[in-house]
């Protein structure tokens, strides 16, 4: 009888850690769709997200840590929500594949020759710019400049550009609403000290009215994994009280979380731990733990978990950066680890970070070894 209860104890486990993979595999692809336009800052991507990560936190009976699970911020940032036309010597350009437009890039409309400045760059007019790019990639302005700058894949266009017709339209928002997203599980035994969990859940949103950036790898993985830690923790509460936030303006210079430090809703000193999770859905190379190097107790800690169990193939220590959203916590003397995995589809900041080609292979693993950390962290 006691064989028989053990086994189903243990069975029992791997059965929970295979509904957390199914979850978080389902919250990949439901981030990373269309419905999201990209988390971003057009088609109401940001905001949708912000209800729908709510929501999933009400689902699991997480606490607000104020008087509801969203702390509001305002940003400026350039937009993109229409007209996005590029012919090149009359051929019709596909935004995100064939050609990118710079984020600070104001409105033009413009017709004519291109001339040559080097083997890579052309010059339209003073106001137009065109480049050749190996590989596009995109991110997020705060301000609008004098220039349009428009990156074209080399690869997709062998043709000498000679010609352009240009039609793409901007729109500045000085006061773009976004929302930091917080829950907590209250700790059983010592409820005012807080292990944190932190990811970003905005990307790059859309280029015009037909192209979004999935992210799906960042920081859709992050966020997915997250959710699942928050759907166990709520199932399993602790000694220590274990607090989540999703942060907004990641891409746009880790303004949600600077906000959040600025403006706490709960005591950062109550902050005994954060574990920042961005680009975590690979793995198959390992991964890099940032600040292990200013924390090198905690980062012996997490290596000993991982040569006893063998979760991650090889853990790199990395010092600190000012890369995701951990940076301005560990600015205000709170131990942060900021987490990313490696290995896999190279896919960043482009149309390619699909929730299809993400292999998600390490998840399983990462969970628990992160599980396996609080709890020595709560000893």
């Amino acid at each position: 009888m006691k064989k028989l209860l053990i086994l189903l104890a243990l069975f029992s486990s791997l059965r929970c850690f295979a509904q957390d993979s199914v979850y978080t595999r389902k919250m990949v692809n439901k981030l990373s769709s269309k419905a999201f336009w990209g988390r971003g800052y057009t088609k109401d991507g940001m905001k949708k997200a912000a209800d729908f990560l709510a929501a999933e936190y009400n689902k699991f009976g997480l606490v607000p840590f104020s008087n509801n699970y969203k702390q509001d911020f305002n940003l400026p940032a350039n937009t993109f929500p229409g007209k996005m036309h590029v012919e090149i010597n009359g051929k019709k350009l596909v935004p995100g594949k064939d050609f990118v437009v710079n984020n600070e890039s104001p409105s033009i409309k413009f017709m004519g020759n291109l001339t040559q400045k080097d083997s890579l760059n052309f010059l339209a007019s003073p106001l137009l710019k065109v480049s050749l790019k190996d590989k596009l990639t995109w991110s997020v302005a705060t301000e609008v400049g004098e220039i349009t700058q428009i990156q074209i894949n080399r690869k997709n266009f062998k043709e000498l550009p000679k010609e352009i017709t240009v039609d793409i339209e901007n729109q500045f928002i000085p006061n773009f609403k976004a929302s930091n997203v917080c829950g907590l599980v209250k700790g059983t035994k010592y409820p005012d000290s807080i292990l944190m969990i932190t990811a970003h859940y905005d990307h790059l949103g859309g280029m015009g009215t037909g192209t979004y950036f999935p992210g799906a790898n960042d920081n859709a993985a992050g966020v997915a994994t997250l959710l699942s830690l928050a759907k166990y923790y709520a199932a399993n509460p602790q000694p220590y009280s274990i607090g989540f936030i999703c942060f907004a303006a990641e891409e746009a210079g880790l303004l949600g979380s600077k906000y959040y430090t600025e403006n706490p809703l709960l005591p950062l000193s109550k902050i005994k731990f954060l574990i920042n999770l961005d680009l975590v859905g690979t793995g198959e190379a390992g991964m890099t733990v940032v600040n292990a190097s200013v924390y090198p107790k905690a980062f012996s800690l997490l290596n000993q978990i991982n040569d006893e169990h063998k979760y991650i193939s090889k853990i790199n220590s990395r010092g600190k950066a000012a890369n995701s959203d951990h940076y301005f916590f560990s600015e205000k003397g709170i131990p942060a680890f900021f987490i990313y995995t490696q290995g896999g589809p190279s896919a960043y900041h482009d149309v390619f970070d699909k929730p299809e080609t993400l292999p998600l292979n390490e998840y399983n693993d990462l969970f628990k070894l992160i599980v396996d950390f609080n709890k020595k962290l709560m000893k």
